[in-house]
């Protein structure tokens, strides 16, 4: 991994990081000294084993299940957090549900899961986790985005988590500037996508997909000190494929 913050004595919540880029987002956190809580809403026996493996770091970790939609759920997590490691400094938001059909197949119930987990996932965690960075006049909220999500660019499938994140990046602005007069900070990162795709990746630029340390490089940057007065930013870690459009 590249060049790493210090954030020693700090506790971060990541959330939906028992697997997938979310588990790689909470190492990269785990690597950089930070205590760690492994949020997951079903996959418990895999919250168990990166917690496992992010005391490998020499770091405190535990896990915290929830349905991020929930608001008594939410504050239950943030509870059982603060009781064990502290106060939540950094908050990544990851959870973000996805439904590949065409937006007219897919039932009302699905559209209401994917857009209120991957959006209203996102309010809920921050709107719990700011009370707490502001009196401690620090705190790092990072929101994991799309990429083609802002830049307006239209897909013929996946409509609820396109227009989620677009949502996403809007309220990552929104509450950068809420925060602009304390010690807080509020950017995202937008993948397109990341190498455990399904996609083929051959048209993509240098022929890959990014890696998980692509994604956690602008992560762990928002992270630091070097970014103590950069809020309300995007970056898309998309190799370049829409830069002329």
């Amino acid at each position: 991994m590249r060049t790493r913050p210090d954030l020693n004595g700090r506790t971060a919540l990541v959330t939906g990081s028992a697997t997938r880029v979310g588990r790689e987002l909470l190492l990269s956190v785990a690597a950089s000294g930070a205590d760690v809580a492994v949020h997951y809403r079903t996959s418990e026996a895999a919250a168990t084993a990166t917690a496992e493996e992010a005391r490998e770091s020499g770091v405190e970790a535990t896990t915290v299940q929830a349905d991020v939609t929930d608001p008594d759920d939410v504050d239950a997590m943030f509870e059982s957090v603060e009781e064990t490691l502290g106060t939540v400094d950094i908050l990544v938001n990851n959870v973000g549900n996805f439904d590949p059909r065409h937006w007219a197949d897919i039932e009302w119930d699905a559209w209401r899961d994917v857009v209120e987990s991957t959006f209203y996932g996102t309010v809920l965690c921050s709107r719990r986790a700011l009370p707490g960075m502001r009196a401690a006049d620090w705190g790092r909220i990072v929101n994991v985005g799309f990429a083609d999500s802002d830049r307006g660019v239209a897909h013929p499938v996946n409509f609820p988590y396109f227009v989620a994140k677009t949502g996403v990046l809007m309220f990552t602005r929104m509450l950068a500037a809420d925060t602009q007069d304390d010690g807080v900070t509020v950017n995202a990162v937008s993948p397109f996508a990341v190498e455990n795709t399904v996609s083929d990746v051959s048209s993509f630029p240098r022929g890959r997909a990014a890696s998980f340390d692509d994604v956690a490089a602008p992560m762990l940057f928002f992270l630091g000190e070097a970014a103590a007065y950069i809020s309300g930013q995007n970056v898309a870690v998309d190799g370049g494929r829409l830069a002329e459009r």
